[in-house]
């Protein structure tokens, strides 16, 4: 971790002082992009096979009881710190929206589309296009399929399902030791991205809308380090060790700005504190794509953003329906591509704001997407250490009752 926060330091001066120029090292940067993307998908399918054969259907449906309505509420509690930040700060006043601006919105699916299209028609396509909710799907039911096989009765059927799952362990621990390697290079990967972003961008852009991330870094340092501490405090998790030992997975999410680049980093870390992979393993896939406490905040500033720009006022019921719709935006469009444009095209719908507005952000998404990326994956690993502790909790009163009932 010191190498990467290096990387990282250095990534920042050497954009600075070389400014436009420290471009040419941005291949170092792809390639760390490239290796950990290519490492996402057998990390998904392996550990979630071996994860399900290791806990039974009931310890699963459990696990997603509680993990499904803390993504749902984080998000809320999210969508609504956005505005009340951005209300504060009123980050669009002095702004106007550019003439003969125009945004090509991406139609979005609705929540019936989105659900029949995890279930793939063909799993070949969905593997070579990413679709993760359904290699999240596919994983789960081949997963299943193999525990049935190794609890059969035919003792034939009995020794192939033991013999996949023995592939499956296999596939799992050679792509936990490929991504060892690629932590090596992590530290020259983050250098190359921090330089060339830097470099490129430079601080003139945060000057132009300063107050527009001013509002998107408090709300997620709000989120993080107010709403997810209490949430840790309430499960009696060492909050100070939870966020050391989880540093690897945030960092790298702050650099990549990507919540599935950072997913086999994410898991390693949720090791390293103590969260069971039963639990890590099946919460942190489904997380990565469904989990975003990150956009409900950008939902939620940019809805006050557009706003202010147009002098619109917000009324009580005009918030309490965005943060109902910004909720289900990004929840419902999250893995989809152009999430992001789709989720703020629905909010602003709700709340009848110029979509146009979203072309006004695109300057600063490179800072603002680092910090929403961050609060989005540190929610999945609070989420992922909360459930964690309810399942610890529950397993030890059962093994009393047990003891109690036998004695």
């Amino acid at each position: 971790m010191l190498k990467i926060s290096v990387g990282f330091l250095l990534g920042i001066l050497v954009g600075l002082i070389f400014g436009p120029s420290a471009k040419m090292l941005a291949p170092f940067g792809d390639v760390f992009l490239n290796l950990l993307k290519m490492i996402v998908i057998p990390l998904i399918l392996f550990t979630i096979i071996v994860s399900v054969n290791n806990a039974n259907p009931k310890e699963l449906g459990r696990i997603g009881g509680k993990i499904f309505p803390y993504y749902i509420i984080t998000t809320a509690i999210s969508v609504f710190l956005g505005i009340a930040i951005a209300k504060l700060i009123s980050p669009g006043l002095g702004l106007e929206l550019p003439k003969g601006t125009a945004i090509e919105v991406p139609e979005a699916p609705s929540l019936l589309d989105v659900l029949v299209n995890i279930i793939p028609t063909n799993i070949f396509e969905s593997l070579t296009n990413g679709d993760i909710l359904s290699i999240v799907f596919i994983a789960v039911i081949t997963g299943f399929s193999i525990s049935f096989m190794r609890t059969s009765n035919e003792s034939h059927v009995k020794a192939s399902g033991n013999l996949l799952l023995k592939f499956m362990d296999a596939g799992s621990e050679v792509t936990f030791r490929i991504l060892n390697g690629i932590l090596q290079y992590a530290p020259i990967g983050v250098l190359g991205i921090t330089a060339s972003t830097i470099g490129g961008q430079g601080f003139d852009t945060l000057q132009a809308l300063a107050k527009y991330v001013v509002a998107s870094y408090i709300g997620v340092g709000i989120q993080m380090f107010i709403i997810f501490t209490l949430l840790l405090l309430l499960f009696k998790i060492p909050v100070i060790k939870f966020f050391i030992k989880t540093r690897e997975a945030i960092m790298t999410a702050f650099v990549t700005s990507s919540s599935l680049g950072t997913l086999p980093i994410t898991i390693k870390s949720a090791q390293k504190a103590g969260i069971s992979d039963r639990v890590a393993n099946f919460t942190l896939p489904v997380g990565a794509t469904v989990n975003m406490n990150g956009s409900g905040i950008h939902f939620g500033v940019g809805v006050v953003f557009a706003a202010d720009i147009i002098g619109y006022d917000l009324s009580i019921g005009a918030i309490v329906g965005i943060i109902l719709t910004g909720t289900l935006a990004a929840v419902g469009t999250a893995g989809v591509p152009g999430a992001g444009l789709i989720g703020m095209s629905i909010v602003f719908t709700q709340a009848g704001l110029p979509i146009e507005i979203v072309g006004l952000t695109a300057g600063v998404n490179v800072i603002t997407d680092m910090i929403f990326t961050t609060c989005n994956v540190t929610g999945d690993l609070v989420g992922a250490a909360v459930v964690d502790k309810s399942e610890k909790k529950h397993d030890s009163i059962t093994q009393e009752s047990i003891e109690e009932s036998v004695s």
